[in-house]
Formats: structure tokens, C-alpha cells, sequence
């Protein structure tokens, strides 16, 4: 994002927030929406980013959280762990997201973050 600082500690509030991206409370809007399956709240967070986005970066979007959805579902199912680079490369940001606090973290040599 071209050296701009993002606060990645929105993703665990129940708020909505920008986290300094632009859109970034309608971009979590619609990506919980998706993960969590509610119909309804997909319709409606979809036509909500749809009216603030081209139709190619909306394409783009829809397409990162599915990726990011069937390669993080394999991982977990696998048991891969992260190697040592990109764990050592994450750290901050695992503890920013707090991300020990799921199960799946039991797969991260480090748990702890």
C-alpha cells in the first residue's frame, strides 16, 4: 500500500472501522458476510461495495477472499505449518490479529504469535 499504515487490529472489533484503507469497514463487511454464510448480509454488503468499487476491483475482492478462504481451509486440513521464514516474516502481524486464539494456530510451531 505504498509505505501507508494500516491498522490491522480492526479485523478483531466489532465496530465498524477503516483501519486506514480506503472502503476498509465495507471491505470487512463483506468479507465477514461471505465467511459466516448469511444470505442476507452477503445481498446486502455485496450491493454496499458494489456501489463504491469498479466492477473490476469488486471481481478482484470477491476473488481474493475466495482464494484466501479454499487456501487457508486446505492448510488447516493438511496440518501444513508455516516454515520458519514466513514465521518469523508474520510474527507481528499474527500478534496484531491475535491470531493463537484459534485451534487452527496449534499447526504454528509458534503458537504464541
Amino acid at each position: 500500500m505504498n509505505g501507508t499504515a494500516v491498522d490491522l487490529t480492526v479485523v478483531n472489533q466489532t465496530a465498524a472501522a477503516d483501519g486506514g484503507v480506503t472502503h476498509g469497514a465495507r471491505l470487512l463487511a463483506f468479507t465477514d458476510a461471505i465467511l459466516r454464510g448469511d444470505e442476507a448480509a452477503r445481498t446486502r454488503e455485496r450491493a454496499a461495495l458494489r456501489a463504491v468499487l469498479s466492477a473490476e476491483c469488486f471481481v478482484e475482492i470477491a476473488g481474493l477472499i475466495a482464494a484466501f478462504n479454499v487456501v487457508d481451509r486446505v492448510a488447516d486440513a493438511t496440518g501444513i505449518p508455516l516454515d520458519t521464514m514466513m514465521l518469523t516474516m508474520s510474527g507481528d502481524v499474527r500478534r496484531q490479529l491475535n491470531l493463537a486464539r484459534f485451534a487452527s494456530a496449534a499447526n504454528t510451531p509458534d503458537a504464541s504469535g
